[in-house]
């Protein structure tokens, strides 16, 4: 329950609607599909995998990276989590703000940064758990009441199948709608943080259903014909937007939009915070932090998430999130080889080395494949056409998948630790 508060965000709705208005319904929803199918297989390794290690994506990336690679990795994990937290706060506080005009926007902010850190100090296995697992039969019932009262009020249109961009629907738009989603494959860290928790008795279950195909069923598929319903039938002045969604549902469902909002920004803000807590403490701890309490790191993130909120740098925000997406579609093509490959176990007969004081600080294999494949990603994405950018996270996949393969299988022992011999940690 604690991972399926991922499930629950505005941005499902109005991504899936965005992409309709651009590349057509049809197109959407063929993007959507192949999007649960990839999410679900790749999930499926990833979770497999962290259940039977119990390593976090920090201790993993050590692995993969060595040291200083690995705190790359905690550093993108931790800033796209805390911006996602900018966002989703935000949406809970426009839309306090609006129901409550008496409050300063950043009264509001504020509201929701006090009451989000904390939600994030128990652990996942109890009490995020427990709290989500109550506040998700709400989230249902809101998305269920969001599409009655809208049918109620302005009737029933077979508009949200044909919607598209004027001029009929691109060609090949249904790609433009998959790779799309190849930009939140930051859920793959997600999974990975949250998977490891599970017991090895339950990794069927959780590699074919908690974090398999069905999730993200409901999560892509539902929320997104429900957000292509809504914004095809609910009126919303200007363009759309998480904003001018929740306006709109607040205007149609008053105090009970305001509930159904906070409980849908809440439940994702918990794995936000929590996940940009933890990692933010598996950063600082090479910097010999590594006594500071969870607790601390919680408050602090939800310091920078207020900080960010009063500055309103969304529009850096949304470039630096397209460059990070492309180093985490590295990330997990890295990851994905590493466990594909037998060549680690044989190195080191079945033990996973980890520890601090025994990885190397580089590692060659992990840190070439990359920065060559995000590199390459990077520089298409910038200097190639509209249509050779919409391969750059597609092929960033490829290029750091083979190039680590290729390392790994002529890698030396000495690339992952610093002496001889292989130690369990």
């Amino acid at each position: 329950m604690a991972w399926w508060a991922i499930c629950s965000a505005m941005f499902w709705l109005v991504v899936a609607a965005t992409l309709a208005m651009n590349f057509g319904t049809t197109n959407a929803l063929i993007g959507l599909a192949l999007s649960v199918v990839t999410y679900g297989l790749i999930n499926a390794v990833i979770t497999r995998y962290a259940i039977k290690t119990g390593l976090s994506v920090a201790l993993f990336s050590r692995v993969l990276f060595g040291k200083v690679g690995a705190s790359l990795a905690t550093l993108i994990f931790f800033a796209t989590a805390i911006y996602y937290s900018v966002f989703e706060g935000s949406v809970i506080a426009v839309a306090i703000q609006a129901y409550f005009p008496s409050l300063s926007l950043e009264i509001a902010y504020l509201i929701v940064v006090l009451y989000s850190v904390p939600l994030v100090f128990g652990s996942v296995q109890t009490w995020l758990d427990k709290f989500n697992g109550v506040l998700l039969p709400f989230y249902i019932l809101g998305l269920i009441a969001a599409v009655a009262v809208s049918i109620h009020q302005y009737g029933y249109s077979d508009a949200w199948l044909h919607m598209g961009p004027e001029g009929g629907d691109p060609e090949n738009g249904w790609w433009n709608c998959f790779t799309y989603f190849m930009g939140v494959w930051i859920l793959m860290m997600y999974t990975w943080d949250y998977a490891r928790f599970g017991r090895e008795d339950d990794s069927d279950y959780h590699a074919k259903v908690n974090f398999g195909m069905p999730f993200y069923l409901f999560t892509f598929m539902v929320n997104g014909v429900v957000g292509i319903f809504l914004a095809a039938t609910i009126p919303t002045e200007g363009g759309l937007s998480e904003v001018s969604v929740v306006l709109a549902i607040l205007k149609l469902m008053g105090i009970w939009g305001l509930l159904f909002v906070w409980v849908s920004q809440t439940r994702i803000n918990t794995a936000n915070f929590y996940l940009a807590a933890d990692n933010m403490k598996a950063f600082f701890e090479r910097f010999g932090l590594q006594n500071v309490p969870q607790f601390v790191w919680a408050i602090i993130v939800g310091g920078v998430v207020y900080a960010l909120m009063l500055m309103n740098v969304f529009s850096f925000i949304l470039q630096a999130l397209a460059y990070q997406g492309i180093f985490v579609v590295a990330w997990v093509a890295i990851a994905l080889a590493h466990i594909f490959s037998p060549k680690y176990d044989q190195m080191f007969d079945g033990h996973i080395e980890c520890d601090h004081q025994r990885v190397t600080s580089f590692n060659p294999c992990g840190l070439i494949a990359w920065f060559s494949g995000a590199g390459l990603g990077i520089i298409i994405l910038n200097f190639g056409n509209a249509s050779l950018a919409l391969f750059s996270a597609p092929i960033t996949f490829l290029i750091a998948f083979c190039v680590y393969l290729m390392l790994l299988s002529g890698a030396k022992h000495h690339w992952f630790v610093r002496d001889s011999g292989a130690t369990s940690s």
